[in-house]
């Protein structure tokens, strides 16, 4: 798809003739490879979800575009951007990460993308003193080699690439947005609000199953059944259109009795990861930015649920020729392509420090490798 383009001056790219090289993402060396992977409930972060995000300290206040990026130092030594070279900040936000990559050196250019429209001003005010060192996109980064192709970048050019996968807590705390139950406002939950149905639509035309499916696989919640036939007898007699109807129906579905979090903290997690599609490409993704590094290229990849870091994972070791298929198998037969070598084993966690002073990175996971 292609979306509004917001440009900070004129960073020089690559020659355009090598543009076609994008075309056939899912073909490597001649081969196709289809990912697909189950998700089911089990190891969920239970700390995850709108209900704690908004005391964050970098939520909106004053001078919001002070955000503060997660694992700043390990995002930096991963990346190593004191070389130069042009990189990619897939999920631009509020442009934390995207300061620190450019300041690194003069010889960095970047290019950032967000689907909210909303952060990348923000982004783009924080950013200008690079000038055209920096171009800034509205699109999803999803859509990377269709980008890149349009920027008139060839495959194989990046030095490095950087996705924060989470949602941004100045997202989660701006009034209006819906992600949120700590304020009684429309249930909307979409990070680009010109496109998509909003929560509220698929609260009050998803099938009972269907709900309950979101519920049990995005948010790994055990009761999803119970909240989900509760939603649709109220939905009966009257919509649920607002934050605080769907949290107090939750709630009354499922009492706290002494729970440490709110009983509909994995209920919103699930709706915002359905109502933006979080977890659909990202398999894709991973393969499409390999393949936009150059050779000692690097992907430094963070998330903030279990899901996303169990496709981020999996994702990486097929790019490893690491096998995945099951024990039971008496020999691999899974054929997965050698294009990276792993730089993190075991993810990242944040420090104690960090989470003590940024309390939104206490779920994070870092997950970074190098292209042959």
């Amino acid at each position: 798809m292609h979306q509004q383009t917001v440009v900070i001056g004129t960073m020089p790219l690559p020659d355009s003739s090598h543009v076609s090289a994008f075309r056939g993402r899912r073909h490597l060396g001649g081969a196709r490879h289809d990912f697909h992977y189950e998700l089911a409930g089990g190891d969920g972060d239970r700390d995850a979800g709108p209900a704690r995000q908004p005391e964050c300290p970098d939520s909106p206040g004053k001078n919001p575009t002070h955000h503060t990026p997660v694992m700043p130092r390990e995002v930096m030594e991963l990346l190593a951007p004191e070389r130069g070279g042009l990189f990619v900040d897939a999920t631009v936000g509020l442009g934390g990460h995207a300061e620190l990559i450019l300041s690194a050196s003069d010889q960095v250019r970047l290019i950032g993308l967000d689907r909210d429209a909303e952060s990348l001003e923000m982004a783009r005010a924080r950013l200008a003193r690079f000038g055209d060192r920096v171009t800034l996109m509205h699109d999803d980064y999803r859509n990377l080699p269709g980008i890149l192709e349009r920027l008139g970048v060839a495959r194989g050019s990046l030095t490095g690439l950087v996705a924060d996968l989470g949602i941004s807590s100045w997202q989660l705390a701006t009034p209006g947005r819906g992600f949120s139950f700590q304020r009684d406002e429309p249930l909307d939950m979409r990070m680009d609000r010109s496109r998509g149905r909003s929560a509220a639509e698929i609260v009050a035309q998803a099938p009972e199953v269907e709900l309950a499916w979101i519920f049990y696989q995005y948010g790994e919640e055990r009761r999803s059944r119970r909240i989900a036939r509760v939603i649709v007898e109220r939905r009966r007699r009257e919509p649920v259109l607002t934050t605080g109807d769907l949290a107090a129906l939750v709630e009354r579905a499922m009492p706290r009795r002494g729970a440490r979090i709110h009983p509909a903290t994995r209920v919103f997690q699930a709706l915002r990861i359905a109502v933006n599609e979080e977890l659909e490409g990202i398999e894709q993704f991973v393969l499409d930015s390999v393949e936009a590094l150059q050779p000692r290229g690097r992907l430094v990849l963070l998330t903030f649920h279990s899901l996303e870091d169990r496709l981020v994972k999996l994702s990486l070791r097929m790019l490893t020729h690491r096998c995945i298929c099951p024990r039971s198998l008496p020999r691999c037969a899974c054929s997965t392509p050698d294009l990276v070598d792993l730089l993190t084993r075991k993810p990242l966690r944040p420090s104690d420090e960090e989470v003590e002073a940024n309390p939104r990175s206490r779920s994070a996971k870092l997950r970074a490798a190098e292209r042959h």
